[in-house]
């Protein structure tokens, strides 16, 4: 197989309506800051011929204007859907500390091993973005792609990328709208190199 090079543009979505708060898979819509938001992250871009995203609306629905927009296909893929945050969906870090404080400084202090109620294992969620990446990766080989999702599944990709631990997944600050860029160049014996590439301002 000769060598290919897949570069891809990962969007995290913009503020959703309900401002900041443990969403995981609640599908809240994105607000009009999120909207504008996530148009002036991408504005004056169009060199994309593929955009994937998290089937979730406040990824989606950005993903389907811009891709009729750009003349664009858009698939949707579930597994890039956020961890699930179990009992804490919904809620601010504020709420959550007035119900178990002890519980969200664990979280905080250790992701790896301290899960929220009825939440979704950080091995479990590395495992299961990881997965859709691949695949991602074998659908659309050698293209330009912009990948719209979540703060979390732009951690793992991180994580993965700089060859970091799991442990420190939440060692990244990304704010509505953060834009990065990650190079995959394929070998002739099916390894990949995956590369973080940093171009301009940070958004």
């Amino acid at each position: 197989m000769d060598e290919q090079t897949t570069i891809i543009d990962i969007l995290r979505h913009g503020e959703p309506v309900g401002g900041a708060r443990y969403r995981g898979q609640l599908d809240d819509p994105l607000s009009e800051l999120g909207w504008a938001q996530m148009r002036a992250a991408v504005a004056g871009r169009d060199e994309w011929q593929q955009i994937v995203t998290s089937d979730l609306s406040r990824c989606a629905a950005f993903a389907d204007e811009l891709g009729e927009r750009l003349a664009v296909p858009v698939e949707r893929c579930v597994p890039f859907r956020e961890i699930g945050f179990g009992d804490w969906e919904g809620l601010t870090a504020k709420e959550i500390m007035a119900r178990d404080e002890a519980a969200l400084f664990a979280f905080w202090q250790d992701p790896l091993t301290h899960t929220p109620p009825n939440g979704e294992p950080l091995p479990a969620f590395a495992e299961r973005i990881e997965a859709a990446w691949q695949a991602l990766l074998l659908r659309h080989a050698g293209k330009r792609l912009l990948l719209v999702g979540h703060a979390g599944m732009m951690r793992i990709l991180l994580l993965k990328a700089l060859n970091m631990p799991l442990d420190s997944f939440y060692r990244f600050d990304l704010r509505n709208a953060a834009l990065i860029r990650l190079r995959v160049d394929s070998g002739r014996h099916g390894d990949a190199y995956t590369q973080l590439v940093f171009e301009g301002p940070t958004i």
